[in-house]
């Protein structure tokens, strides 16, 4: 089954005696590796308490639109961005029409609606009504807005009678939700990624670096990955946990990296380069510890550039879409399009990394993609989150 590791998932629980599968879905995604919060319409909350999804999930369960603590913060908003995909289960008749009609008058709903991420039903009714033509007009016009659906099944049902209507089994339910991310616009294709920083030595115990987390180009990996791509993810030194799916190649400096680059890059189809490459080295890394001593006031470093990884892919006689990224503090997008014309990139990342909020150490970035023909204005959002939306915009220049 496909893993769900670091995605965020919000499962709706409406009112139907299925509620009780509800914590066993939750159990399977977060055994998949994701975290997950839950809404309850009032309806849920009368065949399971909040309580029991509140152990099984390990977050808060959320019940109210007009939660006067949540809404400070505009709750409904924040559980919308929150969430990589959402998916409710059981998904009952009533609740399938008020989400067809677009009605907003409770949290899950508002949720629906404030929502961008792919949505999962797990419809779970009586027979009767799983066949009825308003139902399925209903099931229509969600699924012609995107919605996806899972089941139902068929059998013995509450009521005693049989046939379609049961909700699909959590395990069902879980790789249903996984299979959500599974695009698959890069299918068959080489995606070559370099993410983290590099270390360049002064000498055994010291090196010039940056903040460079490594968590974009860990996040692309994945998203790319779930597109389809057979990936090979090159990191610099970085405590982050690869997708297992990727081939992972470890290195420290700049020519490690161009190195590692160049022996996979034969063949390639995408080159993404997320690395913060430093850009200067010592001309001369020492042997043994420079010594700070009661003589030595001060201490010149002689630096030299190093390497230019991406320049290089790009110049490259029959080179793979190379895209770039562009950390800046200032004037960032005359520096960022400067940049993709100079190297002759595809398409560039730009985001500004004079933010506490966004950049290197954060979970969350904001950025402007500039392509050749486009300028895209991204939002803030998580670095998984966006590692998707920018794979959708690479995709397209292959």
């Amino acid at each position: 089954m496909q893993s769900l590791q670091n995605k965020r998932i919000l499962v709706g629980v409406t009112g139907g005696i299925a509620a009780y599968k509800a914590p066993d879905v939750v159990r399977r995604l977060r055994d998949l590796g994701a975290e997950v919060k839950v809404i309850m319409t009032r309806g849920a909350c009368e065949f399971i308490t909040p309580l029991t999804l509140q152990a099984v999930s390990g977050n808060r369960v959320h019940t109210e639109l007009l939660d006067a603590e949540a809404e400070a913060a505009m709750g409904h908003i924040e559980l919308a961005r929150w969430g990589d995909a959402i998916v409710v289960a059981p998904a009952t008749a009533d609740a399938l029409a008020r989400f067809a009609v677009g009605r907003a008058d409770d949290l899950l709903a508002t949720v629906l609606c404030a929502s961008d991420a792919p949505v999962l039903l797990a419809p779970a009714m009586n027979q009767a009504m799983w066949r009825d033509q308003a139902n399925q007009t209903n099931l229509q016009r969600l699924a012609e807005r995107g919605y996806r659906t899972v089941g139902p099944g068929e059998g013995a049902q509450a009521c005693g009678d049989t046939g379609a209507g049961r909700m699909s089994e959590a395990a069902e339910i879980a790789q249903a939700v996984a299979d959500c991310f599974a695009s698959g616009i890069l299918d068959g294709r080489h995606v070559v990624i370099t993410a983290g920083p590099s270390l360049e030595a002064l000498d055994p115990v010291r090196y010039l670096s940056n903040y460079s987390s490594g968590k974009m180009g860990f996040a692309l990996a994945t998203a790319a990955i779930e597109a389809g791509a057979k990936v090979t993810l090159i990191a610099g030194p970085v405590h982050l946990q690869a997708d297992a799916r990727a081939q992972r190649v470890d290195v420290v400096s700049a020519q490690d990296m161009l190195e590692a680059v160049m022996g996979v890059i034969d063949g390639a189809d995408i080159f993404v380069g997320a690395a913060a490459v430093a850009d200067f080295r010592p001309v001369t890394s020492e042997s043994q510890k420079i010594k700070k001593t009661a003589a030595v006031q001060t201490l010149t470093l002689e630096l030299e550039k190093t390497p230019d990884i991406i320049a290089a892919v790009s110049s490259l006689i029959s080179p793979p879409v190379v895209v770039g990224f562009a950390a800046e503090t200032h004037d960032l997008l005359e520096h960022a399009n400067a940049k993709m014309q100079r190297k002759n990139l595809q398409m560039i990342v730009a985001n500004d990394v004079s933010r506490d909020d966004i950049g290197f150490s954060s979970d969350s970035n904001e950025v402007i993609v500039l392509t050749r023909s486009e300028q895209v204005e991204m939002p803030k959002m998580s670095k998984d989150q966006l590692a998707r939306e920018l794979i959708k915009l690479i995709a397209q220049q292959v």
